[in-house]
């Protein structure tokens, strides 16, 4: 099935659910349980923080009638796991996940082997460096031809105990505006559809951004609400190394973010966002949703970091955490300064949000200038900043590795084992709404783009999930 006929039976299904959420005779329920209540949009993200305040401390209570680990391989007793997948070739993201849960990974220094069974795949596409049938063959792991036939295991009801969706890599169209639709909203509502006929859900991982669609993304969130299924998402950026290793304690009182990184639009941005979003939810009364973002391009940038004081100290002194800052020929070190910054504007791209209380993010791609993702905050009215690297040693140029997906792989395995999210997918809602907000602001002349759509709310765990070593 091609991707446009993906999206066209997911937005045939859209359009339906988003008339059934505009009718008062449609009523959908956060949680068992809670009173009835009509579900529109507004109620729904204005309910989040009551809704995930609790989530963060308690497991998610199922919406349909689920057994922990009914599925299980009858022989062994262990979890069974579907995964969906665009791509599987080198170095493509579903190589990485589908890798480690065969074959273990390195882990608080032993060869962990994940407590569950990968027991199939559906592949989207099989390019000439396909390793997906190497992969099954090696492991008898069947791929099935469709993603229903993966997570029923060729039967007529759902039959493993989670699904792990990785719609990232391949051959993929661009929209208008240069986003890439890879199909995550569409493989999503494909496994949703057989959670709902099964009248049982499971645990659901999906890397990256949610969709390139607002409504989209609010939607997947609802649906794992409305279901009762455990929903995380998002990248290896707020669970890898930190170099310090900075725990910002919750309620600390930040005052602004800033991720100077690398990489392109509607691409590595998102992983920038993820960087800052992170640690900016630690403040004191959580996040509360973003007001509007402005995207800069070249010199520009300058002008913005030239006009806003402590943005600009925070961009040195993330920059100051960086293991690859440009250096002037001859050295292998340089002080960043406004002027060394303006030499080398031209790959700039600066993403920078107001968030509803008044809070800032900035995140600043610096092709050509580093390769590696840096924090800084600002703490407090005293002036004191923190800054630290998320470490993503980066295959094939640092590494032969990509070890920063041990840790989320690790925390999917923690989420299907326990039937709760370790950390709320609210923050990947906010930060794909962010990305595409971002982009739609460089589409419209690099204007301000206002968000009143994310008035989002939520709370961050007690203790962050980030890779300690």
């Amino acid at each position: 099935m091609s991707i446009f006929e993906l999206y066209k039976i997911a937005a045939h299904e859209h359009r339906e659910l988003s008339a059934q959420v505009k009718s008062r005779s449609n009523q959908l329920k956060i949680l068992p349980g809670s009173q009835s209540r009509d579900w529109t949009r507004r109620r729904f993200i204005s309910s989040v923080a009551r809704a995930t305040a609790s989530a963060a401390v308690t497991p998610y209570i199922s919406g349909c009638a689920r057994t922990p680990h009914s599925g299980a391989n009858a022989s062994t007793g262990r979890p069974r796991i579907a995964l969906i997948a665009t791509v599987v070739r080198k170095l493509s993201h579903a190589q990485h996940f589908v890798d480690r849960f065969l074959e273990g990974y390195g882990w608080h220094g032993e060869h962990h082997y994940p407590p569950m069974d990968l027991v199939s795949l559906y592949v989207d596409q099989f390019p000439a460096n396909d390793l997906a049938r190497d992969r099954s063959r090696r492991h008898h792991v069947p791929i099935y031809p469709t993603i229903a036939e993966a997570v029923t295991l060729g039967g007529s009801r759902l039959a493993v105990d989670g699904v792990v969706i990785i719609a990232e890599h391949g051959d993929y169209p661009k929209n208008e505006i240069g986003q890439t639709l890879y199909p995550r909203y569409p493989f999503f509502k494909q496994v949703v559809k057989i959670f709902e006929s099964s009248g049982r859900s499971v645990p659901v991982f999906s890397d990256k951004h949610l969709s390139t669609s607002w409504d989209h993304c609010l939607e997947m969130v609802a649906d794992s609400r409305r279901l009762g299924f455990p929903f995380l998402a998002g990248s290896s950026l707020p669970v890898t190394w930190r170099i310090p290793a900075i725990e910002l304690p919750l309620d600390t009182p930040l005052q602004e973010s800033v991720c100077c990184c690398y990489g392109g639009v509607d691409s590595y941005d998102f992983h920038g966002l993820e960087t800052a979003q992170c640690m900016s939810e630690r403040r004191p009364g959580g996040e509360v949703g973003i007001k509007s973002v402005l995207a800069q391009k070249g010199a520009r940038v300058c002008d913005m970091l030239d006009n806003r004081p402590v943005t600009r100290g925070l961009v040195f002194a993330a920059l100051s955490a960086s293991h690859t800052c440009a250096a002037s020929p001859g050295y292998t070190y340089g002080v960043p300064d406004m002027a060394w910054l303006r030499q080398r504007s031209e790959p700039l791209a600066g993403y920078f949000i107001e968030h509803n209380d008044g809070f800032r993010t900035s995140m600043i791609l610096m092709n050509g200038v580093v390769s590696d993702f840096t924090y800084a905050g600002l703490i407090g009215k005293s002036g004191r900043i923190v800054s630290c690297q998320m470490y993503l040693p980066m295959p094939p140029t640092h590494v032969t590795l990509a070890d920063f997906f041990n840790p989320l792989v690790n925390n999917i395995e923690r989420m299907i084992l326990r039937n709760t999210a370790p950390y709320l997918v609210e923050r990947t809602l906010l930060t794909s709404g962010m990305t595409m907000a971002c982009v739609e602001s460089l589409h419209r002349g690099q204007s301000v783009v206002l968000t009143p759509q994310m008035n989002v709310a939520y709370r961050a765990p007690l203790q962050s999930t980030f890779w300690r070593a």
